[in-house]
């Protein structure tokens, strides 16, 4: 049996407030395709399949679609809930679409439920594991003294062994959404730390054929059998050069018998650009990133005046601008540079920092707003003297 491993889709997710939702439905497209050229049986799903734990109707729509097009594509699918997702709403009507080959697994009711699946060589049990909040499922899970996720997942697991034995120990394959020792984050995952120690032991998993991981966004290899797919997009700048990618396993009547690694063509390229915006705009080294996402650090002299727009002339992608001043010295700390000056010359420098430097004639006002105020002060403090007095008396 042929078997694709794909996580956290976070469909509904933003990028610095653009809009993802056309990348991730070419995303599931492209997955789509990967399980049609592979003859892919099933497809896994580990959790954080929605990025939000009530999906906008745009985002069930999308996420319906990259459904609709794996089970075209010839698989049926096993999905579990992840941090972000909400277990109640992904797991709706769950009974019946599985009878249209989308198998869901949300509650820990279903932890030793697996979806049973054949094969030529006999059964394989697929158990889903969605995201164990300890504080929320210890009691369920009958381990009250429990406070971090490996003590949940251990229990979980004792439950899936003891299934296993019942059915006289078939082929396995767990589902998980953690944080196993030895992953490594990318920046883009929301903590899951509430609760307890967030990290679980690889050896949780032991005497499994295979386990699909979910949670960490980039692909990673713990052990040939515990594998974490990734996302199928970057969701920060940090991902920028990862290549994306899924994991397609094949069982024989022995277990595992090979794993491979599949890339998801990128949808569109991330940069990180510095310099000043002139130079930015007119360099044509930079031309390979005008159909990317582009993050840019400003290095003028002055802080540009709409820096993000007039970007965007070029990088009509561009999501994320913040100014750097070269000259400044980010290690002197306020009170040393204020120390002895006057007051308009420290706001003559707060102007010339955030907006550049101001005119004589800005100065000329200025000045004469402080001297207005410094002439106010004594007549105000005669006034809180008296009210103290009076309030003591």
């Amino acid at each position: 049996m042929r078997m694709l491993h794909t996580s956290d889709w976070h469909i509904g997710r933003t990028f610095h407030g653009v809009d993802l939702l056309v990348d991730q439905a070419r995303s599931l497209e492209h997955i789509a395709a990967i399980v049609a050229e592979q003859h892919v049986d099933v497809v896994l799903v580990p959790g954080d399949v929605y990025d939000r734990s009530i999906p906008g109707a745009e985002a069930i729509a999308v996420c319906n679609r990259g459904f609709e097009a794996i089970r075209a594509a010839g698989a049926v699918i096993v999905a579990t809930s992840g941090n972000h997702d909400s277990p109640t709403r992904l797991g709706a009507l769950g009974s019946f679409a599985a009878a249209g080959g989308l198998h869901l697994r949300t509650t820990v009711a279903d932890v030793d439920r697996p979806v049973l699946l054949s094969d030529e060589f006999g059964e394989i049990a697929c158990y889903g594991l969605p995201y164990l909040e300890p504080e929320i499922t210890r009691v369920e899970l009958r381990v009250p003294q429990a406070r971090s996720h490996a003590d949940i997942l251990a229990a979980a697991m004792t439950r899936i062994r003891a299934d296993l034995g019942r059915r006289g120990n078939p082929r396995s394959v767990v589902l998980a959404h953690a944080f196993v020792v030895g992953g490594e984050a990318t920046g883009s995952e929301r903590s899951i730390s509430v609760g307890g120690v967030e990290t679980v032991p690889l050896g949780a998993f032991d005497g499994i054929d295979y386990v699909a991981l979910g949670h960490l966004h980039s692909p990673q290899v713990l052990s040939e059998s515990v594998r974490y797919s990734g996302s199928p997009l970057p969701y920060s700048f940090g991902e920028r050069s990862h290549r994306k990618a899924v994991w397609v396993l094949e069982l024989d009547g022995t277990g595992l018998k090979e794993v491979t690694r599949h890339e998801i063509p990128p949808v569109r390229g991330l940069t990180q650009l510095t310099g000043e915006l002139d130079s930015l705009l007119t360099d044509p080294a930079h031309a390979e990133a005008e159909d990317h996402y582009v993050s840019a650090q400003l290095t003028d002299h002055a802080r540009p005046v709409d820096g993000l727009r007039r970007l965007r002339d070029r990088f009509p992608h561009a999501v994320h601008v913040e100014w750097t001043r070269p000259e400044g010295n980010p290690e002197l700390r306020y009170r040393e540079r204020v120390d002895g000056r006057r007051d308009a010359e420290i706001a003559h420098s707060f102007l010339s920092d955030v907006r550049g430097t101001p005119t004589s004639g800005e100065m000329r006002w200025l000045e004469r707003a402080l001297a207005t105020a410094t002439a106010e002060r004594p007549a105000e403090a005669v006034a809180a003297t008296s009210l103290v007095e009076g309030l003591t008396a």
